[in-house]
């Protein structure tokens, strides 16, 4: 199944106008492929005999492992799944519960979430049963503080890590969204009778509170100014690239990287569209803070996160050359691409020297770079 052309589909609307010559992408392409086999290769050998990866706690980890496996161009997807991925696969179904939630130590947002987009990427249809009751889990945990149908608290129309935690955030918001939006073919035909579905215009007020966009964001640390319009931070109270004293003596939230283009794709998959002021302002501040050299006002932190956030969001919209600053384009498959390829270790992993967010673990860190080169490679105009 061809999962990454339907997600490159929904971003059709926000087109780029520059014309890319696919030929110029010929060589990446084999590099990629080879790199990508490569990283699956490691990954394989990673996998533990009962069939899950890394900590049995976390069925994240195994989740993104199975991803990047399936969506291996090499692979061969007229061929019965290897092994490896179908044993892969049976684990993260038993560790479903009874909620509907994929998880083993809390953060059951989290864990079902990068499940779902793992069951959806297999394409199996005798896995569709288990993707229905997780699509129910993550919906049920959007967040409605006084169950009155209003978005009144700023935590409101997000999902949090589906624990005792006391918010909201982009970060899982932003994959539940994708997970949501993936799978909605699983219940469209109404073969598994009516299903709930999220309430997006709360989720859309909710990332519109994670923005620095005065307009159309009803917080009080919302700001215009030049480093920041635009760009999201982590919640709707809290940047994890900290706050700014602004020259009229408010204090602003600082945007950064990921979570900016976490925010890009979640008004894709929300049918945000590409001429709301939201969606041209958060493409203004990546074109404006476009490296592939940090995260953004992150530095280190999360980088190879960071790296998958970009590839999906930029060929969820369809963006071939990103509008810079300075009037120039950037080719960012070729930039993105060939960055990753340059870490690529020895034995076929990547790891992040700086261990924020367990980016310091070369099974996470491996899947994230697999994926997003699969990302890039698929989005390849003309393929």
């Amino acid at each position: 199944m061809k999962l990454l052309s339907s997600l490159i589909l929904l971003g059709t609307a926000f087109s780029s106008t520059a014309a890319v010559n696919p030929n110029r992408y010929e060589s990446l392409k084999q590099e990629m492929r080879q790199a990508i086999a490569r990283g699956n290769s490691w990954l394989k050998s990673q996998q533990k005999p009962a069939g899950n990866w890394d900590d049995e706690g976390t069925p994240a980890f195994t989740a993104l492992a199975l991803t990047a496996a399936v969506r291996d161009p090499n692979l061969d997807r007229k061929a019965a799944f290897p092994e490896s991925i179908e044993k892969g696969l049976s684990w993260v179904l038993a560790q479903q519960k009874e909620d509907g939630g994929i998880y083993n130590r809390g953060l059951s947002v989290y864990n079902t979430a990068t499940s779902v987009t793992a069951l959806v990427s297999a394409g199996r249809p005798t896995d569709e049963p288990a993707i229905v009751k997780a699509r129910k889990h993550l919906i049920d945990n959007q967040w409605d503080i006084d169950k009155k149908k209003e978005t009144d608290n700023p935590n409101d129309g997000g999902i949090g890590y589906g624990s005792s935690n006391q918010h909201t955030d982009m970060s899982n918001s932003y994959l539940a969204i994708e997970a949501l939006a993936l799978s909605k073919k699983v219940i469209e035909d109404g073969k598994h009778g009516d299903q709930p579905d999220l309430d997006w215009d709360a989720a859309v007020t909710f990332l519109s509170r994670c923005q620095n966009l005065e307009k159309t964001n009803d917080q009080p640390w919302a700001s215009d100014d030049a480093k920041n319009k635009g760009g999201f931070v982590y919640d709707s109270l809290e940047s994890k690239a900290g706050e700014e004293k602004l020259p009229d003596g408010r204090t602003a939230l600082r945007s950064y990287g990921s979570m900016s283009y976490a925010g890009l794709l979640s008004f894709i998959y929300a049918k945000v569209s590409a001429d709301d002021p939201r969606v041209i302002a958060v493409k203004e501040w990546l074109g404006k803070n476009y490296t592939i050299d940090e995260n953004p006002n992150m530095g280190s932190q999360g980088l190879y996160y960071y790296y998958q956030t970009m590839s999906k969001a930029l060929s969820a919209a369809n963006i071939d050359q990103l509008k810079l600053e300075n009037g120039k384009d950037a080719d960012w498959r070729k930039e993105l691409g060939e960055k990753l390829l340059s870490t690529q270790r020895g034995d076929g992993s990547w790891v992040n020297a700086n261990g924020r967010w367990m980016e310091s673990n070369p099974v996470l860190v491996t899947a994230y770079t697999v994926l997003s080169l699969e990302q890039i490679y698929d989005s390849i105009p003309g393929k």
